[in-house]
């Protein structure tokens, strides 16, 4: 495994820089969200924020082993899609969808991700509870990343909160760390054991991200190469921060009240 990358105090100071573009794109796409809007459009709404903010999308052009090119600035992940949707034309939005949208700038030399499930009009109960419970999620992760913690102990807080509430949590995409590249190590998966797993150091910064099923946890990659979605086809929600991990306590980077509400911290 390579080795965790720990950053200064200056660099994570740069970091809430691009941590705050990330979140002021991921909220100005969120505002547009609504019925009859297509993904492709909320792409180009994505472009122009992050062009006005000076960054550029850490997703435009990235490049996976065996894929192609990823060709737009977010990820758009609709009802039973779990993650890495790709924006397009005839993708229109319909009342009682929810669409996770997945977001990341590139902004002096570090990169800021988030993501947020939004619902699209009125949205079904138990499309409602499962929003809510992720988001829960996230945040009990995160109060767990403190220093001198163990990762599993985050994860497990994650996972804990989503299972207690009949939920299952994504296996087969993790969250990461991330710096001046967007992936970095550690992986942080949505599941794992207290105790166990990377000591959770001071300039630690991870992308931890809640995802989580309605149904089973398994889960399908389409045709496109990209888009995974649930095995059975039962809905999904994504809920992303990016955290440092500070001798004070964890810190999010990708803050944002207006978007995220009062359970920011």
């Amino acid at each position: 495994m390579n080795k965790v990358r720990i950053k200064s105090r200056s660099e994570i100071e740069t970091m809430r820089r691009s941590g705050k573009a990330a979140s002021i794109v991921l909220q100005t796409i969120g505002e547009a969200v609504s019925p009859g809007i297509s993904t492709y459009e909320l792409d180009q709404i994505s472009r122009e924020a992050i062009k006005k903010l000076g960054g550029i999308s850490s997703f435009l052009g990235y490049q996976l082993p065996h894929h192609p090119p990823y060709p737009a600035t977010i990820c758009v992940s609709i009802n039973e899609e779990i993650v890495h949707g790709i924006p397009r034309k005839d993708c229109i939005l319909k009342e009682g969808d929810i669409i996770g949208i997945d977001t990341a700038v590139y902004l002096n030399g570090f990169h800021g991700d988030n993501a947020y499930t939004f619902p699209v009009g009125d949205i079904e109960p138990e499309a409602q509870s499962l929003l809510e419970v992720s988001k829960n999620a996230l945040y009990k992760a995160i109060d767990a990343a403190k220093p001198g913690s163990r990762l599993g102990d985050a994860c497990s807080a994650l996972q804990t909160h989503v299972e207690s509430h009949g939920f299952s949590v994504v296996r087969d995409f993790v969250g990461h760390g991330i710096g001046r590249n967007l992936h970095e190590e550690p992986q942080v998966p949505n599941y794992g054991e207290p105790g166990r797993g990377v000591r959770l150091r001071p300039g630690t910064v991870l992308a931890i991200e809640a995802m989580t099923n309605a149904g089973t946890h398994e889960s399908e990659t389409l045709e496109d190469g990209w888009t995974a979605v649930t095995a059975d086809r039962r809905i999904s929600a994504l809920f992303e921060h990016t955290v440092a991990i500070l001798p004070e306590g964890p810190e999010i980077l990708t803050d944002n009240h207006d978007l995220w509400g009062s359970n920011s911290h």
